[in-house]
């Protein structure tokens, strides 16, 4: 694992997020984009060297929205960027983590993405990322 890349937190609404972390951090975000396969509105705040990925539901059935549903808004994942996601991902089976999906995917901010089950990481939701290069 390469860094921390971002910590994504979960949102009722948007928009005033948007607002309230524009203010918490003294910078608009430098990129937004809803990621249609995952029913998510996302916005992504750089803070240093890592970001902060601001995610709203698109549907009352994504991953999103019965996560706020359970457990309210908050930290919802914390991603690290990989040089290798496919690797990565076969050491981590390897060691015995649950991965929630057998191949990456492609995910927001020009990356692909595949997340670690949190019952096999202390309750917490792990995301790997990789940029996506011209060959992918």
């Amino acid at each position: 694992m390469k860094n921390l890349e971002h910590i994504g937190i979960a949102v009722s609404n948007f928009s005033e997020a948007n607002k309230l972390y524009c203010k918490l951090l003294g910078a608009e975000p430098y990129k937004t984009e809803s990621v249609e396969s995952e029913g998510v509105n996302t916005s992504f705040f750089k803070v240093g060297e890592a970001k902060i990925e601001l995610l709203e539901a698109t549907s009352p059935d994504s991953a999103i929205a019965k996560f706020i549903q359970k457990k309210g808004e908050g930290i919802h994942h914390i991603a690290f960027e990989v040089e290798d996601i496919v690797a990565e991902m076969a050491r981590l089976k390897q060691e015995g983590f649950v991965l929630l999906s057998e191949i990456p995917k492609k995910g927001a901010d020009n990356k692909l993405v595949c997340f670690v089950h949190p019952k096999s990481a202390n309750g917490v939701l792990v995301e790997l990322t990789q940029e996506i290069r011209g060959e992918e």
